[in-house]
């Protein structure tokens, strides 16, 4: 393919180049942005503006920002999992380099107390002269800002990794920023700022494009509903409206230039044609071929998927739902409960539980650590019912601030508070009639909310803010949470009326560490991340590593795992050690793994045996003047394991090669110190 024609070259080639703070293309970007400085009449050594802006003028900023925070906010989320406890701060701006959102650790948020690095604060070059966040959105491309390179002395301490984010019109409509201490720089951040920029853009095609014609096409069906998918929209006679970067790059045309074409033009083939091949494809991809020659599959497609367990929809690639509903005869084949039954007995008993209440109008409750999948696994309860065919809305209670959540969620009628949309907007509930409504972590909703939230589900009835009358809405419910809704009851956070109008069925999906579907889950992840020309397998090493950790941040964290070694092993066949972040590298340190015969998933996803070189040797003291009974033995090589492991059962169970009942059932005659 011919190297593509792009008006703003630099911010698409930013989500595909690297990116360095000490080459001279770097350099004489930074020198152009300090003389910027010098214009707008800053010194280096003067003291920056830290002053906020109000908070009625933030939430004015949030509201006019909502589809870019509302996409953001998760996508922040999952990146934060990735940098956790790296004295780092993630950022989201808006375009004109106001802090809308932030996220950080706890020792780096009172470090950077001093530089207000908050909601409400200005960071375009203008308040605070060279900077990533100011210099990415005058540049309009990528930038890493590194320790004097800031203009201004009080921010030299800093290193910061920005990158614009592009609405589906093409437009700059704010930046995705992640700041710290300047001595801990590492390379990779810029690179997980850009795939997380370009995950929240993909995103916001359903938003923006609701009814349009959505297709999503690769030259490889498994890169279908991945962050590289193209993306293009048409209207229905098919007159083009917009395309993501990886659009734009596959067929080598600008925004501007794609303007002139149609769907006929770009894939040879009408609408009515594509449409009717959609229909009678089943789910599954449709070839077609580009104007250039370059052939690819392609499916018109509900919203971009925010999951990052998407791959676990279908047994090599995401659930995609065609833009006209498949027939009932093909409901079956489209069971989102089904592919997530991907071995493991705990989520095979929850499946079962859910398939019993299918149909019966009964509100479930998710329970689960954060990472769990409780948000793919509300999209595939939606899936399986007769609501499929309509919304599926979902809305994290946590990420949004408790300022905007009423307003998110009833809805609000025009000139209802300062900033409100014109028009107004019909909320989540609304969204959802006829569908169904997720509440993820229900326990972050404000008191003052649950009884309105308690009216609607009584009622079937919503009253948006401003608004004089009530509309009718007819909504399945489902929410999720980590939190112990009992125990907030008692403390009275909780209300204890809607907590059991909500409870109808409770499941709890089980921790990562806890699943013994491990190197199902793993084959299917690196499918979905490969974004290289050929499989990408894990080395003995790297398979007994991941075996033994224990996930603390679940699916959540081994995907952006996985995603970060598949990065850094390029082209390479196989992910060893020391592809893997060293954050991870420095916690698994320290633990021990037995010299046992395992298997390894390889790059074609096939269970190879393998015997995997110990790491350390397990010693079970035996002495010679007085052997030890059999079951003194088995005792002391549970206490080792338990120990190594500091009290996790399932790790030690692993390692031992017996089930956790057997531990369980010696619990009582182990040494009481192990579970300290």
């Amino acid at each position: 393919m011919n190297p593509p024609v792009i008006a703003n070259r630099r911010v698409v080639q930013g989500a595909f180049q690297g990116a360095t703070y000490n080459s001279p293309e770097h350099a004489a970007i930074i020198e152009s942005s300090r003389q910027r400085s010098r214009n707008f009449g800053l010194t280096a050594q003067e003291q920056p503006d830290y002053s906020s802006t109000g908070r009625g003028q933030l939430q004015t900023f949030l509201e006019e920002n909502r589809l870019l925070f509302q996409h953001a906010a998760p996508v922040m989320e999952t990146l934060y999992e990735q940098i956790a406890n790296t004295q780092s701060m993630i950022l989201l701006t808006a375009r004109s380099g106001m802090v809308l959102h932030s996220l950080g650790d706890l020792d780096f948020l009172e470090k950077t107390s001093q530089i207000a690095l908050a909601p409400g604060m200005d960071w375009s070059e203008q308040s605070k002269g060279t900077n990533a966040i100011g210099t990415a959105l005058a540049e309009g491309q990528p930038m890493v800002v590194h320790g004097d390179q800031h203009y201004l002395k009080a921010h030299h301490f800093l290193t910061c990794s920005c990158t614009p984010i592009i609405d589906p019109h093409g437009n700059v409509v704010g930046a995705l920023d992640v700041t710290g201490d300047y001595r801990s720089y590492h390379q990779h951040t810029m690179a997980l700022a850009r795939m997380s920029a370009q995950m929240i853009e993909n995103h916001m095609f359903a938003d923006v494009f609701p009814k349009e014609v959505r297709v999503h096409f690769h030259t490889r069906s498994e890169f279908l509903g991945t962050m590289v998918e193209g993306i293009v929209v048409f209207t229905g006679e098919g007159r083009f409206l917009a395309a993501n970067r990886s659009a734009q790059f596959q067929f080598g045309m600008s925004i501007n230039a794609l303007q002139a074409h149609t769907f006929s033009s770009l894939f040879d083939v009408s609408m009515s044609q594509f449409q009717d091949r959609v229909r009678a494809s089943a789910g599954q991809p449709v070839v077609l071929c580009l104007h250039n020659g370059v052939t690819v599959c392609c499916k018109s497609a509900v919203p971009f998927s925010s999951s990052f367990m998407q791959g676990l929809m279908q047994p090599s690639a995401p659930v995609f739902v065609s833009e006209r509903p498949p027939a009932p005869a093909e409901k079956a084949t489209l069971s989102g409960l089904k592919y997530l039954d991907t071995g493991d007995p705990q989520v095979a008993a929850v499946i079962q539980k859910l398939r019993r209440v299918q149909g019966r109008d009964i509100p479930v409750m998710i329970l689960g650590e954060t990472g769990t999948g409780k948000d793919l696994l509300a999209q595939a309860i939606h899936q399986d019912s007769a609501r499929a065919r309509q919304t599926f809305v979902s809305l994290n209670c946590a990420s949004i601030p408790e300022n905007l959540i009423e307003a998110e969620l009833f809805g609000y009628e025009e000139g209802a508070f300062t900033g409100a949309r014109r028009k107004g907007s019909p909320g989540k509930i609304q969204q959802a009639h006829g569908g169904t409504l997720f509440l993820d972590e229900i326990g972050d909703m404000p008191l003052h909310l649950q009884a309105r939230l308690l009216r609607v589900l009584q009622e079937r009835k919503v009253n948006p803010l401003g608004a004089g009358k009530e509309v009718a809405v007819d909504l399945m419910v489902i929410c999720a949470t980590h939190k112990d809704l009992k125990k907030m009851i008692a403390s009275g956070t909780f209300r204890e009326d809607l907590y059991y109008r909500l409870n109808g069925l409770v499941v709890k999906l089980p921790a990562l560490r806890d699943r013994q579907d491990l190197d199902t889950v793993i084959r299917k992840i690196l499918v979905s991340v490969n974004t290289g020309s050929r499989p990408v397998g894990l080395s003995p090493q790297v398979m007994a590593l991941l075996r033994a950790y224990a996930w603390p941040g679940n699916f959540r964290q081994l995907f952006n795992l996985l995603r970060t070694a598949m990065a850094m092993a390029s082209d390479e066949s196989e992910i060893c050690i020391e592809h893997l972040p060293d954050d991870f590298l420095e916690e698994v340190q320290g633990l021990e793994l037995l010299p046992v015969h395992s298997a390894v998933v390889s790059p074609v996803g096939e269970s190879v045996p393998v015997h995997l070189p110990p790491m350390a040797q397990w010693v079970v003291p035996v002495t010679n003047d007085a052997p030890k009974a059999l079951e003194s033995v088995t005792l002391d090589a549970m206490a080792q394991a338990l120990r190594s492991f500091k009290g996790n059962i399932s790790l030690a169970a692993k390692a031992l090669g017996v089930s956790r009942n057997t531990i369980y059932r010696k619990k009582d005659q182990l040494p009481p110190d192990i579970w300290a």
